[in-house]
C-alpha cells in the first residue's frame, strides 16, 4: 500500500500516472448484455489536462467510474503510479481512491446540512487529519476557490457558482494527484461555467495535477492540453 502511494507522490511532471489499455464494461439488462465500453485507452501524464468527448450514452462517465475506481471494468488493463487496479483489494482500492484522486461531479453532491468548510473538511478528516489543521486547510481550499466569504453557509445559502467553486475545493482537499470531473460546469450558466472552469484550470495547473474532464462544450474541450474521444465504446 504505501510503496503504491508513495510512487504517486514521487512522479515527476510529464511522467505516466494512470495508463488505460483495451477497456471494457458490459451490463447485464433484461438478461441481455449491453457493452457500454468495447475497448482503447488511453495514458494520462501528470500536470497533463485531457479532455474527453463523445455522444451522450457513449460510455464517458462509465469510463470514469472505472478509472477513479468507482467500478471495476469488465476486462482490460488500467495502472496508476504503475500498479495494476485489478490486482488491488478493496481496502488498497479504497485508499488510492481517498488520498489520490479527487472527483468533481456535474452536480456538486455537498452535504445540505453540512457548511461550506465542514464540507471541505470531511475527505481530510476521513483521511486521519486532525480536526484543526482539516479546518486550516479547508479555508485556505475556499479562499483559493473565492468563496471563503460562505465558509459557514449550508448549501441553500449558496449559489449554484459558489456551491460548485466549493465542490471543486472538496475535490482538491487530500492534494490528489489525479483529478477526474464529469461535467464540471453542466449544471451552471454560461457565466458561471466560466468562472468555475477558469478556477478549476487554475488550481490544476497550479497544483501540478494530471487532470481528466468530460464534457460536452467543445470551447471547454479545447482549452485541454489534448482531447480523447469514445465512439461506439471505443476510446481513441
Amino acid at each position: 500500500m504505501a510503496n503504491i502511494l508513495n510512487s504517486l507522490s514521487k512522479v515527476s511532471a510529464g511522467d505516466v500516472v494512470m495508463s488505460v489499455r483495451d477497456i471494457k464494461k458490459t451490463f447485464i439488462e433484461g438478461g441481455q448484455p449491453l457493452h457500454i465500453l468495447r475497448g482503447g485507452g488511453f495514458d494520462l501524464r501528470r500536470g497533463e489536462i485531457v479532455a474527453m468527448v463523445g455522444p451522450s450514452g457513449s460510455g464517458k462517465s462509465t469510463l470514469l467510474q472505472c478509472v477513479g475506481l468507482l467500478d471495476k471494468p469488465t476486462s482490460g488493463s488500467i495502472l496508476i503510479g504503475g500498479a495494476s487496479v485489478q490486482k488491488m483489494d478493496e481496502d488498497m482500492r479504497t485508499q488510492i481512491r481517498r488520498k489520490k484522486i479527487g472527483f468533481v461531479y456535474q452536480r456538486h453532491n455537498l452535504l445540505s446540512d453540512f457548511t461550506a468548510v465542514e464540507n471541505v473538511m470531511l475527505p481530510l478528516l476521513a483521511n486521519g487529519v486532525a480536526e484543526d489543521m482539516a479546518y486550516a486547510r479547508a479555508m485556505k481550499l475556499l479562499k483559493a476557490a473565492n468563496v471563503a466569504h460562505r465558509a459557514t453557509h449550508v448549501p441553500g445559502e449558496m449559489s449554484g457558482g459558489e456551491q460548485q467553486r466549493t465542490a471543486v475545493a472538496r475535490a482538491l482537499a487530500n492534494n490528489p494527484d489525479i483529478l477526474l470531473a464529469d461535467e464540471p460546469t453542466g449544471s451552471l450558466d454560461p457565466n458561471h461555467a466560466t468562472v468555475v472552469f477558469d478556477l478549476l484550470l487554475d488550481l490544476v495547473r497550479k497544483n501540478k495535477m494530471a487532470m481528466l474532464f468530460v464534457t460536452h462544450d467543445m470551447g471547454l474541450a479545447q482549452r485541454a492540453d489534448r482531447i480523447i474521444t469514445i465512439k461506439n465504446g471505443i476510446v481513441e
